[in-house]
């Protein structure tokens, strides 16, 4: 299952896998599977880890000034168990389900669809 963003042209959705950030005193499972849930409206149970994924974007600081921000996300393996795509928030545009060659094919960023390959991996083995 993937998320997305962009106008409604195929070509210009950026789809990812969910990820988020950690609240207090929550663990990264705990944060994966609630966010997998805000995102998506799906409840999942973390089945593994699948690796993490580290990269820089920039923002503004509270200064107005440009800033470079170095962010880790550790992503899990996850089993779809309730949920509807209906039930989610409004943060995404898109939310789709896709079998693991099409989401490989269809993740704008290699670092996931190098998850995407993990997944299949561990499901195979």
């Amino acid at each position: 299952m993937l998320v997305g963003r962009g106008s409604g042209a195929p070509e210009r959705i950026v789809w990812t896998i969910p990820k988020g950030h950690l609240e207090t005193g929550e663990s990264p499972e705990d944060a994966a599977v609630r966010e997998v849930r805000e995102e998506t409206g799906i409840e999942a149970v973390v089945e593994g880890l699948l690796g993490d994924v580290t990269y820089h974007f920039g923002r503004h600081d509270p200064r107005g000034e440009h800033e470079r921000v170095l962010k880790r996300v550790r992503f899990f393996l996850m089993r779809a168990c309730g949920g509807r795509f209906g039930d989610r928030d409004a943060e995404m545009d898109y939310v789709r389900w896709f079998g693991l060659p099409e989401a490989e094919r269809s993740l704008t960023y290699e670092n996931e669809r190098a998850l995407v390959r993990r997944a299949r991996e561990l499901l195979e083995s």
